[in-house]
């Protein structure tokens, strides 16, 4: 017999053991913060993650650029935004600085092209409509060369077909109505188009800078002859009555320029940065020039 058979009193004071089951009672109203919060973790993780190479474009004019909305697009699919917008430390530009999705990279490289896009309205057409709404934004056009985070933005919209046109300067005694963005004729088709305008280095004459789309180049020769075509060329003649002439309806609006090439197998092809002179009008004897060049098909 054990202590306890032997001296049931004892027993009696020995008291039951009891287990006591401990549970963890979390507010239910913390549930919903709590994945709140997860779900905000994550999202700001896949944005950090979204980022890519930060890079910084000079403008002369940064209007209707804002940090953290204006986007920057490639063929017209945002790959980056606008983060921060300050004056350089001289003050005579707008340093834009921009953060590129990771995806995108490869764009940020020596020979990539930056610029706002605006609104505007021509005779011919009207770019940039869709930031009536929107605003402006910053297209831009990859290069080729090494990885590079500081770039120098246009100031107006580059039109030269891959920006490997022929790019020439032709100088004028006047301006007349040009202004960038003025069509070049050849034959009545717009080949090319004024890129800038600016007066020559001792200011006698002005410097209209010129590009020819590269499917035309050929067409530009060493005696090629350029003229204006803006406004409208009124002749009068006692048996032909008035003679109206005028390039397009956007020549007479925008100013235009328009060539001819003679047909002399002595004329070598133009190079980039060719000087040209502006004529007033053209001879007679341009008209007649009748040379032919293949012209490549459109890409």
């Amino acid at each position: 017999m054990n202590d306890s058979q032997n001296h049931p009193e004892i027993a009696e004071e020995l008291a039951e053991a009891k287990v006591k089951q401990t549970s963890w009672n979390f507010p239910i109203v913390w549930v919903v913060p709590v994945a709140a919060a997860i779900v905000a973790g994550y999202l700001v993780y896949q944005h950090v993650q979204a980022f890519g190479p930060k890079i910084t474009i000079k403008f002369q004019d940064a209007s209707g650029l804002k940090a953290g909305q204006t986007p920057i697009k490639y063929r017209g699919v945002p790959i980056g935004q606008v983060t921060a917008i300050e004056l350089s430390k001289d003050q005579q530009y707008a340093l834009v600085t921009a953060h590129l999705q990771s995806a995108a990279e490869s764009t940020a490289r020596e020979g990539s092209v930056f610029w706002i896009v605006r609104p505007q309205v021509g005779i011919a057409n009207i770019t940039g409509l869709g930031t009536v709404m929107t605003g402006p934004h910053v297209e831009m056009s990859p290069g080729a060369g090494d990885a590079k985070s500081e770039f120098i933005g246009l100031e107006n919209s580059p039109m030269v077909a891959e920006f490997s046109g022929l790019k020439i300067i032709l100088r004028a005694s006047r301006l007349g109505t040009l202004k960038a963005g003025s069509p070049v004729y050849y034959r009545g088709v717009a080949v090319g188009a004024v890129d800038d305008i600016q007066l020559s280095a001792d200011a006698a004459s002005v410097d209209v800078h010129v590009y020819v789309k590269r499917r035309f180049a050929k067409l530009v020769r060493s005696g090629s002859r350029f003229w204006h075509v803006s406004g409208l060329d009124l002749n009068f003649g006692l048996f032909r009555g008035l003679e109206i002439k005028v390039e397009s309806l956007e020549s007479l609006a925008a100013g235009g320029i328009a060539f001819a090439t003679p047909n002399d197998p002595k004329d070598t092809a133009a190079k980039n940065g060719m000087i040209f002179p502006l004529h007033d009008r053209p001879e007679k004897e341009w008209s007649e020039w009748r040379p032919k060049f293949p012209i490549p098909p459109e890409k």
